[in-house]
């Protein structure tokens, strides 16, 4: 072959080799497209770069700046008061909803200015985010090659090391050290037992379609979305907009034909394509199923991990030999068939969750290791707060449970110091729920949540269940704004009193009384053979109804046989019970009463319920962590911490010389006898690019072999991640350092301070 042939070879085999990568970047380029549009339906704003703006005191302490939001703190803080004052003289429900949805549009006003004179903390590039997340496959929408499908996400290697670690540290800090009992429940669950918990009733949302598409969203945020757009129309006429302002507020409590008429009115289209809405219908946002083959039992795929815990209540008692207070806890995925997901992973139909149910007596809601976390100190931002208009506060989880008023609190903030009339009346519920907010917040900083932009908010009473006592979110922020990763509430008692009145099973714990007390008993004693006699085929549900009444309900009956009219051939008088009618007598449903001396009272026992979504928790920790180099904006990192790191450790060698395989190997394979997960990079180009390569998958350490290793006293390097500097440590040191550094035992300034810097070697970083 010729010298130009040759040539020409080259040439084509080049133009295949870079068309092949022109491939692979396109496809990579589109779906970290698609991954950046989940959040933006309807717009034609990219979300390349995002500015993130985070609450700073220093710059509310500012007189200016308090002045612009006096009058905005005013407003809102009256609007709470009426909203109070409302709820105190039971005023009607829609008119608390329309008071309660003002109170939201001025507190979201006062939001927007407050965070309009904020300095932006930083600016965050989505795409270079997503893009890194998708290249390095930490995840990736589920079935990608078939188009993917919205709300379902795969984690390749490095996803899935970083949410095992995460899981990992949390059962240590939790079930291990908390000592709670763990369970694992299974996904399907009969459609009865969500009858009783409320979700088959509740858990669901309206809903329109595309009708050329068959796209669907969600009613309510539909309408928000285009009124709002409306609002900010220079053309609309400020009639208009004051209409559009007041249907936002009264859209959390309007039924589903009233939304139908605000879609007709305003022209609603599908905002992706323009295209006519269908008629809006509930969804219920479970998934359902048949229970065997002849799908005569239905039911669903778990919305929540927390029921298989309710109904295995009894059986953990007893394992925990009747004593309370003690806490179980479940991982494992639930399901939610979201209308419209999006936001990556923040809003997905199949998640990972954690949840702790934590059982203690409804009288004593104080936790034995509560001064452990007191003097912790956390941002909190309260019901009242949010009411008055008035930023979180920054205060120990102690004085937030203190039932005394704390006045002129000092908080210092660098230099400055501010003066805060804080009025803190029992601002969390109990010890045991300030408890589990202090652990929360002690793991979140664990794992490497930025404490900053970390929050606890309240929920305000309209957002609260009717049966819960308090409830917090831990918020943290994102380029997404504020998101819910954890919510920690008091169900009080609601759960294991349904299931226990749905299957007459006792979900109950006794607590010992300290003196004897003698009790009045009432019971039922069915006359089964006369129900029977009388009945006949109608007994069986005649009993089963009967048996779901309680003694009051029975005394009712008891009266209403009293009173009514009796058949004179029969002496039955026509009754009903449940959905269906009966004739009998007292003689069939005799109650017994008598005296009973007790040494212990039968508690239902009342539940918090700390629950976290793993998912947001991952997505937050590598928005958080998320670094570009400040020489060198090509090169993004992940800062993340080792004791959650995917790798702890990556072995190169300096060049790709057969020399130094004997002893990569060596501390490659030492490495893993010490339990310290880690790779070798023995690819090609120089060390420089390889380290830059295992930045982007969060290695936090790296030890090169060079030529120096293979001389007495053998040495290699060890490069730490964030710094990039280096030290040089002995081979028979450098595994334990390793273990040590990627457990937390010690830190890099320590080992820095112990082994020589080494900066002579030619990286090209």
């Amino acid at each position: 072959m010729s010298r130009l042939q040759c040539l020409n070879l080259k040439l084509v085999i080049k133009q295949i080799l870079t068309a092949g990568e022109n491939k692979v970047q396109a496809r990579l380029s589109a779906n970290t497209r698609n991954f950046s549009k989940l959040s933006n339906w309807g717009t034609k704003k990219s979300a390349t770069h995002v500015k993130i703006v985070n609450y700073h005191p220093e710059t509310m302490a500012d007189a200016q700046v308090e002045q612009i939001l006096a009058p905005l703190r005013e407003a809102v803080k009256k609007q709470g008061q009426v909203v109070r004052s409302m709820k105190e003289s039971n005023a009607p429900d829609m008119e608390v909803k329309k008071a309660v949805g003002e109170l939201k549009a001025l507190k979201k006003q006062l939001d927007d200015k407050e965070l309009a004179l904020q300095p932006p903390s930083e600016t965050f590039n989505r795409s270079k985010f997503a893009d890194l997340m998708i290249r390095r496959f930490f995840y990736d929408q589920s079935f990608s090659i078939y188009g993917g499908i919205a709300g379902l996400y795969d984690f390749g290697p490095m996803g899935c090391a970083l949410k095992s670690n995460i899981l990992e540290q949390w059962k240590r800090f939790f079930i291990l050290e908390e000592q709670m009992l763990e369970i694992d429940c299974s996904m399907l669950t009969p459609e009865r037992v969500l009858e009783t918990s409320g979700h088959v009733e509740k858990f669901a949302d309206t809903m329109v379609k595309d009708k050329k598409t068959g796209e669907c969203f969600r009613l309510d945020h539909l309408i928000k979305s285009r009124l709002e757009t409306l609002i900010k129309d220079k053309k609309q006429t400020p009639e208009v907009k004051e209409e559009c302002k007041d249907i936002i507020i009264k859209l959390d409590g309007m039924t589903t034909q009233q939304m139908s008429d605000i879609v007709n009115k305003f022209n609603m289209k599908s905002p992706t394509t323009g295209n006519d809405l269908s008629e809006p219908v509930d969804f219920n946002l479970m998934f359902a199923t048949q229970i065997g083959p002849t799908g005569d039992q239905k039911g669903f795929l778990r919305p929540e991990t927390a029921q298989g815990i309710f109904v295995n209540f009894k059986r953990l008692l007893e394992f925990n030999q009747g004593r309370l207070p003690f806490a179980a806890a479940q991982i494992g995925n639930a399901f939610r068939n979201e209308i419209s997901p999006r936001s990556g992973l923040l809003r997905v139909r199949e998640f990972t969750m954690a949840e702790i149910e934590h059982f203690c007596d409804p009288s004593d809601k104080s936790h034995s290791k509560f001064s452990d976390v007191e003097s912790t100190v956390m941002r909190l931002y309260s019901a009242c707060n949010q009411m008055d208009g008035q930023p979180p506060v920054d205060i120990t989880i102690g004085q937030a449970v203190s039932k005394v008023k704390i006045i002129d609190y000092i908080r210092q903030i660098k230099y400055l110091i501010i003066n805060t009339n804080i009025y803190c009346q029992g601002m969390v519920a109990n010890q045991t729920l300030g408890y589990f907010m202090a652990r929360i917040y002690m793991f979140m900083m664990k794992i490497g949540v930025n404490k900053e932009k970390l929050r606890f908010r309240q929920h305000m009473s309209n957002e609260m269940a009717h049966y819960a006592v308090d409830c917090w979110d831990a918020e943290c922020l994102t380029s997404y704004g504020w998101v819910e990763c954890i919510g920690c509430a008091d169900r009080s008692a609601y759960d294991l009193t349904k299931h226990g009145e749905e299957t007459k099973q006792r979900l109950v714990a006794e607590r010992k009384l300290p003196a004897p007390k003698t009790i009045q008993v009432t019971e039922l004693e069915m006359d089964k053979g006369l129900i029977g006699k009388t009945l006949r085929k109608d007994s069986k549900d005649f009993v089963e109804k009967l048996s779901k009444l309680s003694i009051n309900g029975v005394k009712q009956l008891h009266e209403f046989i009293d009173n009514g009219k009796s058949d004179p051939t029969t002496g039955l008088t026509l009754c009903k019970i449940g959905d269906k009618e009966f004739q009998i007598n007292k003689e069939m449903i005799p109650l017994k009463s008598y005296s009973k001396t007790i040494h212990v009272e039968e508690i239902v026992p009342n539940v918090i319920e700390p629950s976290f979504g793993i998912g947001r928790i991952i997505y937050t920790l590598l928005e958080h962590t998320f670094k570009i180099r400040e020489k060198d904006e090509q090169r993004t990192y992940l800062s993340l911490p080792p004791l959650v790191a995917p790798l702890k450790c990556c072995v190169l060698p300096l060049l790709d010389n057969d020399k130094f395989t004997p002893l990569v190997s060596m501390l490659s394979k030492s490495l893993c006898l010490k339990g310290v997960s880690n790779k070798i990079d023995d690819s090609s180009g120089s060390v420089g690019r390889r380290y830059a390569r295992t930045d982007e998958i969060a290695v936090p350490y790296c030890i090169t072999v060079d030529f120096d290793s293979l001389v007495e006293p053998q040495s290699v390097t060890i490069r730490e991640r964030d710094s990039m500097e280096q030290i040089r440590v002995p081979v028979a040191d450098v595994v334990d350092l390793v273990y040590n550094l990627s457990q937390g035992n010690t830190i890099w300034n320590v080992a820095k301070a112990k082994y020589p810097i080494f900066e002579s070697q030619q990286t090209n970083e």
